[in-house]
């Protein structure tokens, strides 16, 4: 029973997180309006409600048989919060770093193409807003080996 839980609750994770994208793809295809924003704050809601959910649920000991499982599953919580900070720091820096290049390169390439003198100038501003996916990597990786 174990074994088949292991592998159905991570499906049904992904299909709670993934049913906004569903039902706004039925609603397309079948030629009715479609609110995408309303679909991507339910799938950003539902991301963290299932983050949420798996992030609590170990430490209430529900899959455990004994007490001497809670006890063991408890002395891991250490390097999983680490590994949690160091991938939400990479994360968070790279979406960061995506709307940073997002809104900066197409400024960019419009002013290129009036004035080719702001070539340099502009390639800076860009370069600027990768740089936080790279500081955000940096964080990750002294989070795991420092």
């Amino acid at each position: 029973m174990d074994k088949i839980m292991f592998f159905v609750l991570p499906l049904i994770a992904v299909a709670l997180v993934m049913s906004p994208v569903f039902v706004a793809l039925y609603r397309k295809s079948k030629g009715k309006k479609v609110n995408a924003k309303r679909a991507v704050i339910t799938n950003i809601a539902s991301f963290f409600g299932v983050l949420l959910m798996t992030t609590l649920l170990p430490f209430t000991g529900a899959f455990a048989e004994t007490a001497d499982a809670v006890n063991a599953a408890g002395a891991f919580t250490d390097s999983g919060i680490k590994y949690l900070a160091a991938a939400l720091s990479t994360g968070v820096g790279s979406i960061a770093a995506g709307i940073a290049v997002g809104a900066a390169a197409p400024a960019a390439i419009g002013a290129i193409s009036e004035n080719e003198k702001v070539f340099s100038k502009a390639l800076i501003f860009v370069a600027l807003g990768e740089g936080v996916a790279i500081y955000g990597l940096l964080i990750s990786i002294l989070i795991l080996f420092g």
